[in-house]
């Protein structure tokens, strides 16, 4: 991973993808510095999707409140963005009413398998907001489990059927092979008509911990914000630049560096958000 500093902003950057939990957020706080990154970045042209494995509650507020052109959440479960003109939130979900219904009342088995198998595991406090996937808290509401105990966790998940994918701070386990990248290939074609394979040089994205890594890989333009590297021993693909801060602040380090390189001009689709 080069520093930041060693990456020059080219022209014709389209938008910025980032993760929420210790990318865009400190220590679990939206700080302002990072909020107004993200206004800074919106006003400047820039198209903002977070994608992020928090649940359809919260991405139901962020598509309508933050200065974000859409959402992608649940680690690929669906995107959602918001009409401001028709005053309508778009809900596009990968599988149908029925098969996540089904999903749904498989979940209960594992989750119920692991709290009782991994001492100090607990359900999410944001489980109650999900629509398809099942987290597992290690760290954001309960004492840091130890690494042993976050393997075999996902593993637990994985013995079910299920992918698994750690963050930060949860385990996200779910029936169905979506990803966070499958969706926004989806989002970008139906809302921006962009093809993502084709563009993907024109976007940037930010992120922190493992369940980034094949955004890392993918997008020619990764960035890790510093404490990545808490992390570099579960990653299989590397951001190509690090920031030289954490969490929201290297957000925030980000966001200068492609506000003082130029001011782009992108937007979605007429009827989108």
């Amino acid at each position: 991973m080069r520093p930041l500093a060693a990456w020059t902003p080219e022209h014709g950057l389209r938008g910025v993808l980032f993760d929420i939990d210790d990318t865009l957020t400190t220590e679990g706080q939206l700080t302002a510095e990072a909020y107004a990154a993200l206004e800074r970045l919106r006003a400047a042209g820039f198209l903002l999707v977070p994608l992020t494995g928090r649940p359809a509650g919260w991405c139901d507020h962020i598509a309508r409140m933050w200065p974000v052109d859409a959402v992608v959440g649940e680690n690929g479960a669906f995107y959602f963005c918001y009409d401001r003109v028709a005053r309508r939130l778009i809900k596009r979900f990968r599988d149908d009413d029925a098969t996540r219904a089904a999903y749904r009342g498989r979940l209960a088995a594992v989750r119920d398998r692991i709290l009782r198998e991994v001492p100090g595991a607990a359900v999410a406090s944001d489980q109650l907001y999900r629509e398809t996937d099942l987290a597992i808290d290690y760290c954001e509401d309960v004492p840091r489990l130890p690494d042993t105990a976050i393997d075999r966790i996902a593993t637990m998940m994985r013995e079910a059927g299920m992918t698994a994918k750690v963050s930060s701070i949860h385990v996200n386990g779910w029936f169905g092979t979506y990803d966070k990248l499958g969706m926004t290939r989806v989002l970008c074609a139906e809302r921006c008509g962009v093809d993502l394979d084709r563009e993907r040089e024109r976007f940037v994205f930010i992120g922190d911990s493992p369940n980034d890594a094949p955004l890392f890989a993918y997008f020619p333009v990764a960035v890790g914000v510093a404490n990545v590297r808490a992390f570099a021993h579960r990653m299989e693909h590397y951001p190509a630049y690090a920031t030289e801060h954490a969490s929201g602040a290297g957000f925030a380090e980000l966001a200068e560096k492609l506000l003082a390189s130029r001011m782009p001009t992108a937007s979605l689709s007429p009827g989108g958000a």
